[in-house]
């Protein structure tokens, strides 16, 4: 049997087995959002046999995640990582079935999050490379350091940012404090740490920066891109490009959605999945409005921005290594580049920047940014030859997704998950800032599709009487899970 026909009957992960009897109407859903929450809720909706509609304003599905194959290959220039290679994330199985390859670049414990230690290179403003020893020392000292943090919420009932508890343990522990070069390669580590967020450091609540369930196996990166899941999961569907979404009604069991020209689509529900920041920004009208919980929840959850700068070269000049960083006196300017060639083969650098420094980046033209990735390059290898082409990632400013991913506000409340995830009458709720679990990650955005489209067929089979027709089959044991994943760089 093909892989992708037996995925595509089979609702992606295996956990939800349900046979409905078409009714004399049809039960009907339209899906807002055609991210990978947006198109893993309309997937299950459809096995399911529902009607269901896929509104998306984009002329391309995938939303945040976007694989660009300008250069003639794949390149990810929104998410890229599968955050947990296990077989308990939830997308393992539809990777094993595609037979797509992962190039890990973490164990479980690595300083940096998504890269170990020993995978990159470090250099100075000068372009001296930093000493591998100091670059581990340090990287130890930032592990105490965060351990220290621990002891400095447990002492403040009120929240703080990470930036601040940092100088609260620096002032207690002197012997943590660092100087000169070593100062720098803190201040580099702090970085990789915002970029994990997606945010500046005194942005990040101390009581929540830690609380994400993080899956075993490490980080890997999608070696032919995410576009292969996206498409999988979308075939078949009938999905609406180009359909802005600019109004939901929503009353007597129905819900009446306009879109930008004037068109309505009527249906017993929806599901939402459009990216926090839209709905942050107000871009779509409710009626009757939100309650002021949801209201607020929108508000008191944050969205960071993370940006890309992928440069395309005709050979390859630098270092074997996994990552190329630049240390120095602050995080706004420190920098690095991911080195594709070594996970994928082709000549590709990406410069990653995060927070306060991506947004500003959104402020040059394409090749103003592409130019400024140079220089930072250049500095720390001065025979590097001009990139051929270039591509440039604006999420802040994107109108569509205007932002990259959720993160925790200093001080606001716990709940913020519970309520982004709760449905309002027959509106339901989705995406990575839904998941309470896995925020900010594709497999996270994936499970809430299918959650809440789990919440959406309960909720209309009761209406329609048919509620015995609705059941979660027990876990059915999974053939595939005997099939490894595929990793390089074991």
């Amino acid at each position: 049997m093909d892989p992708k026909h037996s995925i595509c009957d089979n609702s992606m992960d295996g956990t939800f087995v349900s046979h409905i009897e078409r009714q004399p109407s049809t039960p009907s859903v339209i899906v807002i959002g055609g991210g990978i929450s947006g198109i893993s809720a309309a997937r299950t909706l459809c096995d399911a046999s529902f009607k269901v509609v896929l509104l998306e304003s984009r002329n391309r599905l995938g939303g945040r995640v976007h694989t660009d194959y300008s250069f003639g290959f794949p390149v990810d220039m929104g998410a890229s990582w599968l955050h947990g290679v296990c077989n308990e994330n939830s997308l393992a199985p539809l990777i094993r079935a595609l037979g797509l390859t992962l190039y890990r670049t973490s164990g479980d414990n690595s300083v940096l999050y998504d890269h170990d230690l020993e995978s990159y290179a470090l250099f100075d403003m000068n372009g001296c490379q930093v000493p591998q020893q100091l670059v581990i020392e340090v990287g130890d000292i930032f592990v105490r350091i965060l351990k220290e943090t621990e002891k400095v919420r447990d002492e403040h009932s009120d929240d703080m940012s990470v930036l601040q508890a940092i100088s609260i343990v620096l002032e207690r522990h002197p012997d943590l404090r660092q100087e000169g070069l070593a100062y720098e390669v803190l201040q580099w580590y702090i970085c990789r740490m915002e970029a994990w967020f997606a945010v500046d450091a005194d942005m990040i609540s101390l009581k929540n920066w830690d609380q994400e369930l993080v899956l075993s196996g490490g980080h890997g990166l999608m070696v032919q891109g995410y576009n292969p899941v996206i498409k999988a999961l979308a075939k078949d569907l009938d999905i609406r490009l180009n359909h802005r979404v600019t109004k939901i009604a929503h009353q007597c069991n129905r819900v009446i959605i306009t879109v930008e020209n004037g068109r309505n689509f009527v249906a017993d529900a929806a599901i939402i999945t459009v990216p926090l920041g839209v709905l942050k920004a107000n871009l779509i009208e409710f009626e009757p409005e939100l309650p002021e919980w949801k209201v607020t929840a929108i508000s008191d959850l944050g969205v960071g921005i993370e940006n890309k700068i992928a440069l395309c070269f005709d050979t390859v000049f630098w270092p074997n290594v996994e990552l190329l960083g630049t240390v120095a006196p602050t995080t706004y300017t420190c920098g690095y580049f991911l080195n594709l060639h070594k996970a994928t083969g082709h000549p590709v650098l990406v410069y990653m920047a995060a927070g306060r420094f991506a947004y500003d980046m959104e402020k040059l033209s394409d090749e103003a940014a592409a130019d400024f990735a140079m220089l930072q390059l250049e500095k720390i290898l001065p025979n590097a030859t001009k990139p051929i082409r270039y591509l440039v990632s604006r999420w802040g400013t994107d109108p569509d997704s205007l932002g990259s991913y959720s993160y925790d506000m200093v001080g606001k409340p716990v709940d913020l998950y519970e309520r982004l995830q709760a449905p309002v009458d027959n509106l339901f709720f989705a995406g990575e800032a839904v998941s309470m679990d896995h925020p900010g990650s594709v497999h996270g955005a994936y499970s809430s599709g299918i959650l809440a489209s789990q919440d959406c067929l309960r909720c209309i089979l009761q209406q329609h009487g048919n509620l015995d027709l609705f059941h979660l089959a027990s876990k059915a044991e999974n053939k595939e899970a005997a099939i490894p994943l595929r990793i390089s760089r074991i």
